[in-house]
């Protein structure tokens, strides 16, 4: 079996084999790449048991003379047999079998058997053991199970494991890059602690194997702690080197930014002068700033980063706003346009729209626009970031939802902007990047900040503007839907307008649940001479349009929606949110659909409907979820409890593509770990730069740029 896929020779170019080319999806290419591929769990076939000690549920492993072998049809094709170890029978059950295992378990013959014990009136039974001939020497030690593919069986894959691991070792890819006065406490040398964890001795706790507190799981853990922050120190000195536009803050009383400020209808809090404040300072230097600005749902994110383009068209700087949704880059651009329009048009400036959806001829004219400089801000969608849009002079990016877009869609941008010639006539010899502004209403717990936006600098608005009202949060059984509509009809009376989320467009047959369509049907019935809109991923972006258009001017009493409504959607007179099967949706999504409401001067309320299933109870993650959203209306407190039920994946979206999501480190309870991680990242890039640089080489290889994204 070859399972070197790291050479260039001849027998690499051959036709790979089904398991080869699993190894490769799975990014098991170098022998390091091996090394790191770390048991999730171990099988013990160190020993020997009897059924007679054995309880139900038990994984067991014992030898046993077969009594009887036969293909039975009842109540499909099975072979079956029934064996003794001479304190209690065992009867076993193959529904997938080949000849040679008939003959594996002939009467008469002595065998050894491994699988999971059930109990029952008929006695012991065991679905599928693995069988062997008895009497082969026993594992020296535990038996690691690899996380795998349904084309990687484990019997390959441990082997191909184990043999890289070996040529790993062999070669100088784990010596050591840390100091020896700079390791953490309580940890293992790293040969010892990878060889301990691919092949543990039998008298190890197999709780401090699995919960990964043993002191091979904290070297391992340290050392991806410590690549991630170098990766990420390392791209925040970088870019340090990198020169940017000066957007100098115009102190003009007829400057776009002072005439902006004049005609907002609200005073800003001090939460968002604060951000404000700092966004401006970072975009005045000449390095380009890298600042993720992060705040609740409603603390009014869109007019700090309206106070931040007109601060860079002040400048005679462009602005560029992308959205991950046209609905949500919509929004942006009619409060935009609101807001900038009356300040831009006599300064013969513009702001232009561009999405996917838009016609060849509308499409062309934006581009013109953009790149002769008269659109002074340029607000969309991905399409933001295509080939055919050349600006003529970037000095900003402010990306919204950005967990919400890609890793391939970030590279591309900062490439995008990177690029010479979208600076135009200011291009010559100084700016290589404009300034870049992310936005996101996921506030980010601070394990998670120091971890994955450890290249940022981060604002945070954590006052909310006054006039929101708080939101009262239920949790009802979907047993109790008319109680639901009656309510409904009660808000509909009172001139309010109502938002109910489903988590599908049509009946799915693999999950059972209440789908918008059907949902919307009913409603219709159930309320009759009311206008109930349905809004779906799949419509039409005109159709969408029209439904969005009929439910902000409030002729429409209720928005049936999928979570196409989950980000941007501003309607103050909505005042009830119906989110169905809640169960199923994340924590933070949820939190964002709820924020949808709330948002003028009547009482809101956000009714989470959930099924308890066929097994007549949520699962304990899905209770966790919905104490949690009826318990706090906090999104921090919300963000801090969704890491320790999620885990990370929910703030970071496709972030954690490439290498850069954590395998081992677990935020929730390795921050002690990850202090050490962030305080010996600039000491081993000033002081053991080629340590560093073979840190990170070895754990992220080339992948390193998935993190900077």
């Amino acid at each position: 079996m070859s399972v070197d896929t790291t050479s260039n020779t001849v027998a690499e170019r051959k036709p790979l084999s089904v398991p080869q080319k699993a190894l490769r999806k799975m990014g098991l290419l170098r022998p390091v790449d091996m090394a790191l591929h770390l048991p999730m769990r171990y099988e013990d076939e160190t020993r020997l048991g009897t059924l007679s000690s054995a309880r139900d549920g038990d994984t067991l492993q014992f030898e046993a003379v077969v009594q009887s072998c036969q293909v039975v049809f009842k109540p499909r094709r099975q072979l079956q047999a029934v064996v003794t170890d001479g304190s209690d029978i065992c009867t076993l059950r193959f529904f997938n079998f080949y000849p040679n295992m008939q003959k594996a378990l002939e009467v008469g013959r002595k065998v050894r058997l491994r699988g999971e014990l059930r109990g029952g009136f008929m006695g012991y039974t065991m679905m599928h053991p693995t069988v062997q001939a008895a009497g082969a020497p026993l594992a020296a030690a535990l038996t690691p199970v690899y996380p795998s593919t349904a084309e990687l069986p484990q019997a390959y894959l441990r082997k191909a494991v184990l043999g890289g691991l070996a040529r790993a070792l062999q070669s100088d890819a784990f010596t050591e890059t840390i100091p020896r006065e700079h390791l953490p406490p309580h940890t293992w040398g790293l040969r010892e602690s990878l060889q301990f964890l691919h092949h543990p001795s039998p008298d190890v706790s197999l709780d401090e194997l699995e919960d990964r507190s043993h002191p091979a799981w904290q070297r391992l853990k340290a050392e991806e702690l410590l690549a991630q922050q170098l990766s990420q120190l390392q791209a925040k000195r970088e870019r340090q080197l990198l020169n940017a536009p000066v957007l100098a803050h115009s102190t003009r009383a007829d400057g776009v930014r002072a005439q902006l400020h004049a005609v907002l209808p609200f005073t800003l809090t001090g939460a968002q002068t604060r951000v404000v404040t700092e966004i401006a300072s970072d975009v005045a230097r000449a390095v380009p700033m890298h600042r993720l600005l992060q705040g609740d749902v409603g603390s009014g994110k869109t007019v700090v980063a309206a106070l931040a383009a007109a601060q860079c068209i002040d400048a005679g700087w462009q602005c560029a706003l992308m959205a991950p949704t046209e609905i949500l880059a919509e929004q942006h651009f009619a409060k935009l346009v609101g807001w900038l329009a009356p300040v831009l048009q006599p300064l013969g400036l513009q702001v232009a729209w561009l999405t996917g959806s838009q016609k060849k001829k509308e499409r062309d004219a934006m581009l013109a626009l953009v790149a002769s400089g008269e659109a002074a801000l340029v607000v969309g969608t991905h399409a933001v970031i295509q080939d055919k849009v050349q600006f003529k002079a970037l000095g900003l990016a402010i990306i919204d939802e950005q967990h919400r877009f890609g890793v391939a869609q970030r590279l591309a941008l900062r490439q995008k902007l990177s690029d010479a010639e979208t600076f135009g006539e200011h291009s010559e010899g100084t700016p290589q990047e404009p300034h870049l502004l992310m936005m996101s209403a996921t506030p980010i717990p601070r394990t998670l900040a120091m971890s994955y936006y450890a290249d940022l600098d981060v604002s945070t608005i954590d006052e909310l503007p006054p006039g929101r009202t708080p939101i009262v949060t239920k949790l009802v059984a979907d047993t109790r839907r008319d109680e639901i509509i009656e309510r409904i009809r009660v808000q509909l009376t009172e001139g309010r307008q109502i938002y109910w989320v489903c988590p599908l467009i049509e009946e799915s047959e693999a999950l059972d649940l209440r789908n918008a369509t059907d949902t919307h049907q009913d409603l219709c019935n159930a309320l009759p001479g009311v206008m109930v809109g349905l809004l779906h991923s799949r419509m039409p972006q005109a159709e969408k349009k029209a439904v969005m258009s009929l439910f902000v001017q409030g002729q429409m009493g209720v928005l049936v929606s999928t979570t196409v409504i989950e980000v941007g959607v501003d309607v103050p007179n909505a005042s009830l949110m119906v989110i169905e099967h809640a169960e199923r949706f994340g924590l933070s999504q949820l939190h964002q659909l709820r924020g949808r409401v709330g948002r003028g001067a009547a009482a809101s309320a956000c009714v989470l409907l959930y099924s308890l299933g066929e097994h007549g109870r949520l699962s304990d993650t899905a209770s966790a979820r919905l104490r949690a959203m009826a318990e706090t209306g906090d999104g921090f407190e919300i963000a801090r409890r969704d890491l320790e039920i999620r885990g990370p994946g929910e703030f970071l979206g496709s972030r954690q593509s490439g290498a850069a999501m954590l395998r081992f480190a677990d935020l929730a309870v390795d921050g002690e770990l990850l202090q050490w991680a962030q305080q010996l990242a600039p000491v081993m890039l000033d002081q053991y730069p080629s340590n560093a640089a073979r840190h990170v080489e070895r754990w992220l290889g080339g992948k390193s740029d998935f993190l900077k994204a």
